[in-house]
């Protein structure tokens, strides 16, 4: 299918082009173009020259800091980005949680959490699955237990992509163990270097160790790390879903 551009269209694909020949590192196309394991400085190389652009977050709404594109901006960019070689921006952050915060997080949640995902300061992974809750996610065991202002979390997760890597960790947790299934769990924000959090690597036939299992033994976290209500974890879940299909396609 030929697909026709506007002038305008046009000048913003030379305009994207310009930009990734000039701030892409030489040293990543290469890797990217062969297929080579990128570290996450690779990552946040190229990360700092989109947040540095103001083209850091497509998806976001301009008042947070996103581009303002249309559709057939946003084609171009990821088009362009990908036949010159430049890595993908790491999902976690940008792609995944961000909307959820948007959607269901405090203004003070919103404006802690959204410039750090903007500028990479922070790195994030996805505590969602467990041992005995992949496809049925809604079966999951890790626990989230109130005490005063905090949260007692006991749990592992697992097949946590960059856990190694990362600053935060978004997990659904069981906030109610009497409830369905459904309506116990809870979204909550967790700082990968508190006490009690334990990263264990998962070497893949590859020989890579991207994927890891995380245990949580009495991790406390402030109560005002829980993204909406308690118990509407899986609203938050389902939000995440619709932007982690999307964010997961190629050009």
């Amino acid at each position: 299918m030929n697909l026709e551009f506007s002038d305008s269209e046009v000048a913003f694909r030379e305009e994207v082009r310009k930009f990734v020949a000039q701030e892409l590192d030489p040293s990543i196309k290469h890797k990217v173009d062969k297929g080579l394991y990128l570290q996450k400085g690779d990552y946040l190389c190229w990360q700092a020259a989109l947040y540095k652009q103001g083209w850091m977050a497509p998806n976001w709404p301009e008042i947070y800091g996103g581009t303002g594109w249309d559709p057939v901006q946003r084609y171009i960019f990821d088009e362009e980005c990908a036949m010159a070689g430049a890595p993908p921006v790491v999902p976690f952050g940008v792609k995944m949680v961000a909307p959820v915060i948007m959607k269901y997080g405090s203004d003070e949640q919103k404006a802690y959490y959204l410039p750090r995902i903007l500028s990479s300061e922070d790195w994030w992974c996805q505590g969602y699955s467990e041992s005995n809750a992949g496809s049925d996610l809604a079966s999951l065991k890790m626990s989230a237990v109130p005490r005063g202002s905090s949260y007692v979390v006991n749990g592992t997760k697992i097949w946590t992509t960059y856990a190694h890597f990362s600053d935060m960790i978004f997990c659904l947790v069981r906030t109610d163990p009497s409830a369905k299934l459904q309506e116990g769990i809870s979204f909550l924000l967790i700082n990968m270097r508190t006490s009690g959090i334990t990263v264990r690597p998962i070497t893949t036939f590859e020989g890579r160790s991207d994927i890891n299992e995380v245990n949580f033994e009495d991790v406390v976290v402030p109560i005002g790390n829980l993204v909406g209500d308690e118990g509407r974890g899986w609203d938050c879940a389902k939000s995440l879903l619709s932007h982690e299909r999307i964010g997961i396609t190629k050009v």
